[in-house]
């Protein structure tokens, strides 16, 4: 079993940034492929992006890349979703999720993905 809490969501104008994070406990965080999905009102949860296990590969959705960035601290138990040049389309619920992938995943399909979290709302207001 894993753990997830994420953290940082909140309300940012249009054109800013915000870094959520995402704390694990319970089995060795080390041994999961971590990644973020996104749900805004009334609309599937997307995939956002994904860290392999040791960090040294990552996958963004087209939808924000060269805007947001993930990253990961092993030794914390914890993975980042970096976020700039925030749009208002960016606006929904941001999970967390891991995922015992190593190889060969599909990213994007939530089938992949073993453990969530409870979810942070990022508002980015016009």
């Amino acid at each position: 079993q894993v753990q997830l809490v994420e953290s940082g969501g909140g309300l940012v104008q249009a054109g800013g940034s915000l870094r959520l994070s995402c704390a694990a406990s319970g089995r060795t965080f080390s041994g999961y492929t971590m990644g973020w999905f996104r749900q805004a009102p009334g609309k599937e949860r997307d995939f956002v992006a994904a860290i392999s296990r040791g960090g040294g590969s990552t996958f963004v959705a087209d939808s924000v890349k060269g805007r947001f960035t993930i990253s990961r601290d092993n030794a914390k138990n914890t993975v980042y979703l970096q976020m700039y040049g925030l749009k208002p389309e960016d606006t929904a619920t941001y999970y967390c999720a891991a995922s015992t992938c190593s190889s060969g995943c599909t990213y994007y399909l939530r089938a992949t993905w073993t453990y969530w979290g409870q979810g942070t709302q990022v508002t980015v207001s016009s």
